[in-house]
This record gives structure tokens, sequence and C-alpha cells, in this order.
């Protein structure tokens, strides 16, 4: 049957009948406020439509399942591994997981598609999974339109031949992988932030295997997230973070979201560095290591992949792409990228260094590894060798998912006809790069971005300038007076 595009709790049907809000099919993963926008029948027929367009691709009918660590995800992984049975699907259930051991297990199992019941980052009262088939990669735009018709307009089908089993060994595999045989030859004190979210039972164990000094941050596993949402791309995270390390003289913080694919940095000063200029910094060294080598950086990112000089005389090349991991991994994979970088922290390690999914636990280790290469140096003396910016956290303006598009529309018709007279800042607009949102480019190096988010009700803004924090909060100024001609457009998450 058609799945209810309307969700009605506390009633009969709520209890039989599928019931999905069309909205949380984004652009790579789908995503609900539970049970305001999905019921558990919905999710079934979610798992149906999945099964069925395993078979329409004429894919191994053969999957990896997951979830993350929250009170109601095995109740939504349960939904789901009915509804893949339903459709004649072999259900691998490797149990509680971070995101990225399920992509592992793709690998491990040599499983042809994976399933991960994460609300990722989001707070509590989200769920939604992350899906693909063509490891590394995960579900893109086209990936997701076609599911999303399956299921809406109830065309999954029923088979024979599906069943399910509980796959043992994965978690101890994927900790194995991570450290290999790898040990620090320099002391290194590490403040391990897990926000009590599911990378507390690998991260601080991932360290102390590779011979760091483990200063736990609340590394005990509870849903309730009783301290704050685990999101080192929010301020409250990083703010922590920078305290842990102050009070503790670690040599710098490393934390860790709802679902470990994502890592940020607090250095030994306890200074909060986004995680595209960690990306510069990675860049650097590995660059170093492997010449003229190609970095994709998102959107969102620093302009410091194209213009910073270490980089340059490397030999590297940098390629700006779409935001969003499922969009960052295609195109790391399709150009043979070494890594890819997003400002959020997902990080995209490929061959030789990883295999080309975002890994929290991956990116930490190998941010030892530079500093074990790099002796003599303070996460904050590498932070300092890059010409200096100033940047933006990312901000992120409420605006509804059913308006948001066309909302963004009406203002990058607005910025565009700017190139070449407008300004922004008191600096003159050169360019807009429209690859993704508007991305308006000024004079001396310095820019501004907005776009529509994938994930959530909002719009996205991140500014830098290589001048000062004042001309930073010029630009800022300006192109949200540009947005702010919107009247659906709300309060922005967090300040700077």
């Amino acid at each position: 049957m058609k799945p209810h595009a309307t969700v009605t709790p506390n009633t009969w049907a709520f209890l039989r009948d599928p019931m999905i809000a069309p909205t949380g099919f984004r652009e790579y993963d789908a995503r609900w406020k539970y049970p305001d926008e999905i019921n558990l029948p919905g999710v079934t027929a979610l798992g149906l439509g999945l099964g069925t367009q395993m078979h329409a691709r004429g894919i191994e009918p053969r999957i990896a399942v997951a979830n993350d660590y929250r009170d109601y995800s095995l109740a939504i992984k349960h939904a789901l591994i009915l509804g893949l049975t339903q459709a004649g699907i072999h259900v691998q259930d490797i149990g509680p997981a971070v995101s990225p051991m399920a992509y592992f297990a793709q690998f491990h199992l040599d499983a042809p598609a994976v399933a991960m019941v994460t609300a990722s980052h989001n707070p509590n009262g989200w769920t939604g999974v992350k899906m693909g088939f063509e490891r590394p990669l995960t579900h893109g735009p086209d990936e997701m339109g076609e599911l999303r018709d399956i299921v809406l307009e109830g065309r999954g089908e029923a088979r024979d031949g599906g069943r399910w089993e509980r796959v043992d060994g994965v978690m101890e595999a994927y900790i194995d992988d991570l450290v290999g045989d790898f040990r620090m030859s320099r002391a290194l004190k590490v403040v391990c932030a897990t926000g009590n979210g599911t990378a507390s039972a690998f991260a601080p164990e991932v360290l102390r295997r590779i011979g760091v000094e483990v200063v736990p941050s609340h590394n005990e596993l509870d849903y309730t997230f009783p301290h704050y949402n685990p999101n080192p791309e929010a301020m409250e995270m990083l703010h922590d973070m920078a305290a842990s390390v102050k009070a503790s003289g670690a040599d710098l913080a490393l934390g860790f979201d709802g679902d470990g694919d994502r890592c940020g940095v607090v250095d030994d000063e306890g200074e909060e560095i986004f995680a595209d200029i960690v990306g510069v910094i990675m860049a650097r060294d590995l660059s170093g290591l492997h010449p003229n080598a190609t970095f994709v950086a998102d959107v969102k990112s620093t302009g410091l992949f194209a213009s910073d000089p270490v980089l340059q005389a490397n030999g590297a090349k940098a390629d700006y792409w779409k935001t969003g991991h499922s969009h960052m991994k295609r195109r790391v994979h399709e150009i043979g990228a070494l890594a890819g970088f997003e400002k959020s922290g997902h990080y995209f390690l490929a061959e030789p260094i990883g295999r080309g999914y975002d890994c929290g636990a991956r990116v930490a280790v190998e941010i030892c590894k530079l500093l074990d290469r790099n002796p003599d140096k303070a996460m904050s003396d590498l932070r300092k060798a890059l010409p200096k910016v100033w940047n933006t956290p990312t901000l992120s303006p409420h605006c509804p998912d059913t308006e948001k598009y066309d909302t963004l529309q009406r203002i990058v018709d607005r910025i565009v006809p700017m190139a070449g007279e407008g300004t922004l800042g008191g600096r003159r607009i050169v360019d807009v790069v429209t690859v993704n949102g508007a991305r308006v480019m000024l004079e001396n190096g310095a820019w501004g971005l907005v776009r529509a988010s994938s994930n959530t009700p909002n719009l996205v803004v991140v500014c830098e300038s290589p001048e000062s924090e004042a001309e930073l909060r010029a630009i800022f100024a300006d192109l949200d007076a540009i947005i702010r001609e919107e009247p659906n457009v709300g309060d922005y998450d967090q300040t700077f």
C-alpha cells in the first residue's frame, strides 16, 4: 500500500498503516523526526522499498545493517529489517555501530549493500538511514529519488528468500583495522570527546591502542546526551573540548559526533580549529608524502586549499565540490583524489590512507600520525604556520524543508547579477560560484556562502576573510541582509 503522507500519532491507523512525511527523503540520506514524521510501519515500507531497489538494480540480495546508540534506534532497525526481509533480502545485522563501522562491514563481509540506522549528528528525536550499494559510496540524489518514488508510490515488492543473520566480530575487526601496526613514538596526551554518543564505545580504545594518553571527556554511553548533543561543528561542544584541554594540559582534543563519522579538533592552546583548516594542515602533510595529489574541498571550506603556498609548492590541486558526505565521497572516488575535506568535519581519506568513506576515528589516527611525523611541533605550531584567515563557524538559519530550495533560488537570483559590480563587506564581487548555492568570491580572496542544508530545515551560511575579523563581520552582515529579504528565514542556530 502507499504510505500516508501525513503522520497521525496516537491513532489506530498509526499502529497499522505506513506513514511517511515525503520531506524525509533528502539529497543523500533519509531523515525524519520520529514519531512525528514517520512511524514504524513506515520504516518497514522504507526497508521493503530499499530491498526492491536492490533487486531492480540487479544487486545481490544481501545487506549489512547496523544502528547507532539511541534509545529508539533498535526499534527503527528492526522495522527496517522486517521490510528488507519481506523484500527477499539476506540481512547481516552487525549490531550497534558507528556509521563508518557499517561502511567497513561492507568491505569486511564483502556485502553489496549497507544500511545504517542513525540520526547522525542531529539531536534526539531524529532518526534516519544512511545507505549505499557501490562501496565506498552512499546514495546520492539519483538513488534517493528512485528510492523515494518506490516507497511513496507503494511499489515495494515482497519476495521469498529473505532472512536475518546476526554477525559478531565486526566491531573488533573495525578497531583492529584502524589501529594496524602503528604505535606513537612521541608522548601525546589527547582529550577524547564523544558527548556520550556512539563513538564512546570506539574512540577511546582506538587512541589508547596506538599509544596515546587519553583524557576522557563524556565517554560514558548515555543516549540522553546529558551534557550536549555530540556535534563537533557546534561551538558548544568545541568550547567544552577547549576547556578540557586547558584543564588537563593536553596536546589537543579530538571530538566525535553522534554516529562517529566526523572529527573535530582543538589544539594545545585551546584554539578551536574548524575542520576545513585542519584539512589544510593534513593536506600539507599528505601532499609532502604524495606530491601532485588532488584534494576535494566542499564549498563551505576555506580558500586556502587553492591558495596555500605549501600546497602549491607540493603540486597539490584543489577541487571545490558540493557539500554532503555522499557528494564528497563520490567526487573523491570519481576523480581519484587522495582525500576530501568538509568544513562539517567529514574527511574522506582514499587509498593508500583509507577506503574513501568518512570515518572520524580514522581521521583521529591520521592526525596522531601527522604529529608523530612532526615530533618537534605542537598542533598550534601547525595551525600558526598557515596563512592567517578569519572565518565563521557554520551558521544555520531556520527555513522550512518545503520552502528552503525555492528560498535559496531567490537569494541566488539576487546575488548572481552582483558579480563584477556589487560588493560584500566593502569588497567587490568578482565571481559567484553556483555549484551548490552561491559562493560569492571577493576581490581579495574573501568569500561568503549561502546554501540549503540537505539534512535539516535550514539554510547554511559561511564566510571567510584573509584580512581581518572586522571584514569578516562586514561580509556576513551584508550577506545576511540579502538573506533577510526572505521573510520565511528564521533565527540562526548559533552566533560567532
